[in-house]
């Protein structure tokens, strides 16, 4: 089960920083950074509830 939430997380975050590489190519660099850190937070934050 463990291997299957780290599995999901990892396509998630991976989706998430794609979404916010195509926002720093459209010159939105405010909203780009934001995006990474919400993907930063979504891999973080879950180990402490999870693990």
């Amino acid at each position: 089960m463990k291997i299957v939430t780290i599995v999901v997380l990892l396509a998630i975050t991976a989706y998430t920083i794609g979404f916010g590489i195509t926002l720093w190519k459209e010159k939105q660099k405010f909203g780009a950074v934001a995006v990474f850190f919400l993907s930063l937070a979504l891999l973080v934050l879950p180990f402490f509830s999870i693990f």
